[in-house]
């Protein structure tokens, strides 16, 4: 089984090795004998096709094949041969559905289309009338042999925007305008082998993402030799001032890497000439020293120049910082001026102030004149007599309470002494008026009157 063939299998749910008969087959005729079986082939096809160039996996098959880009012809069948299998047989109607669903563009017409690849355009209405009329043709005039592939290089969509949400999240940390210019070679030494870990993204794979990036997601603005990562800020056009920094971004870059390459080479001139000296051969040791020599002055004049495009980048990055705050402080100067005319400035204030002030004082006059109407005068001499008065009852008030029996108990209990005492019934018969008694009698009612008492009490 070949090599490609076996990674499918490996890594690709849709290509177990139960269903490789059926995908090596010819199931063209499945087409409307067996649609959902027909379709779920096209889409594994599509997506194993998709998988194999985005791991680099078809390049070393079809060198013009790479993560982004597809190349069909007879050598992308002889990559996919299995040896048990044979080649598959109806790898063109899935690759013709892929252009009709426009998961595959054509190279050309993707580079060139003015609008978006996304939506249904007029191009893409007349491939899928084409491809309605050849397979009517193909069908009428079939005769047995394997079908025809649509050669041809085509941009893998899906792969675009893997790669395209890869680039959005990495680019997000670039806050300053240095920060996001980019000349287009710069640009590909900086993003080429980070967005696809397993491949590195080639020359048409970069002007195809450039592409879409600008035109299909507005994430960048690109001019065929500036990009610049759009921020709201940012003018709709590369201004100069993003070509200058571009320039000397890539420039500075550039001299890193000579200073590497430089460092790099003292190190190992140096150790040639300790190598020359213990095999005592000082002609070497010389020659390796005086190159060491040269190339110390190369890497200090590199040195210097890096030093000064790294100030001239700090200036144009201050200067560009500078712009922005003034364009800030301006729009905010602005909309003060505008709040403040709103306001109607000073004196319109100090009116309505004194208004304030005048409604708030007749509100306390109108308050004093229902408070004065509505209430009783209290004199405050009366009120400090009677709480004098409540003072000095106090006392008095006090001992009627003694033992914490009140002064009422004692009544009543003299009540119930009282009523105990059995006194003498009056006569019933009224002594007549004219009578007249005698001290002998007077004497002994008294004595009654002491006796019965004593009596009560024993």
């Amino acid at each position: 089984m070949h090599d490609l063939v076996h990674y499918l299998s490996e890594h690709d749910p849709n290509f177990r090795k139960a269903r490789l008969p059926a995908l090596y087959a010819d199931f063209q005729s499945q087409r409307t004998l067996n649609p959902d079986g027909y379709r779920a082939n096209v889409i594994a096809w599509q997506d194993g096709l998709s998988c194999l160039a985005y791991q680099g996996l078809l390049s070393t098959a079809e060198p013009r094949s790479s993560a982004l880009i597809l190349s069909v012809d007879a050598s992308l069948l002889r990559a996919l041969q299995s040896k048990q299998y044979g080649q598959p047989l109806a790898l063109s109607s899935a690759i013709r559905d892929a252009i009709s669903s426009r998961k595959f563009i054509p190279v050309d017409s993707f580079l060139t289309s003015p609008q978006t690849t996304h939506p249904p355009t007029l191009a893409s209405l007349t491939w899928k009338a084409a491809e309605w009329a050849f397979g009517i043709l193909r069908s009428t005039n079939r005769d047995g042999g394997q079908d025809i592939l649509p050669a041809g290089r085509y941009v893998l969509t899906g792969n675009l925007d893997a790669v395209c949400q890869v680039f959005q999240t990495q680019a997000a940390g670039r806050v300053t305008r240095f920060d996001r210019v980019f000349t287009k070679l710069h640009f590909r030494t900086s993003f080429a082998n980070q967005l696809v870990s397993a491949s590195l993204l080639s020359e048409e794979d970069v002007e195809v993402l450039l592409v879409s990036l600008s035109r299909d997601r507005r994430l960048i603005d690109y001019d065929g030799a500036v990009v610049r990562i759009r921020d709201s800020s940012d003018e709709s056009t590369i201004t100069q001032e993003d070509a200058a920094a571009a320039s000397i971004k890539e420039l500075i870059a550039n001299i890193k890497h000579q200073t590497d390459i430089l460092n790099n080479r003292l190190a190992q001139l140096q150790n040639e000439a300790k190598a020359a000296m213990q095999s005592n051969n000082r002609i070497a040791a010389r020659a390796a020293l005086k190159s060491k020599k040269l190339a110390e002055t190369s890497l200090s004049q590199r040195y210097s120049t890096l030093n000064q495009l790294e100030d001239i980048a700090a200036r144009i990055e201050q200067a560009s910082d500078q712009v922005q705050l003034v364009k800030i402080l301006n729009s905010s100067a602005n909309a003060l001026k505008s709040l403040n005319s709103r306001v109607g400035g000073s004196a319109r204030v100090e009116e309505v102030m004194d208004q304030i002030r005048e409604q708030m004082c007749e509100t306390d006059e109108v308050a004093a004149i229902l408070s004065e109407t509505t209430s009783e005068h209290i004199d405050e001499s009366e009120l400090e007599e009677e709480l004098a008065a409540l003072k000095e009852g106090a006392p008095q008030h006090d001992a009627y309470h003694e033992d914490g029996i009140p002064q009422e108990a004692p009544a009543k209990a003299q009540k119930t002494h009282s009523d105990s005492i059995e006194f003498p019934e009056p006569p019933s018969e009224e002594p007549s008026s004219h009578a007249e008694l005698t001290p002998s009698d007077v004497e002994r009612q008294v004595a009654q009157l002491s006796l019965k008492p004593s009596q009560g009490e024993i």
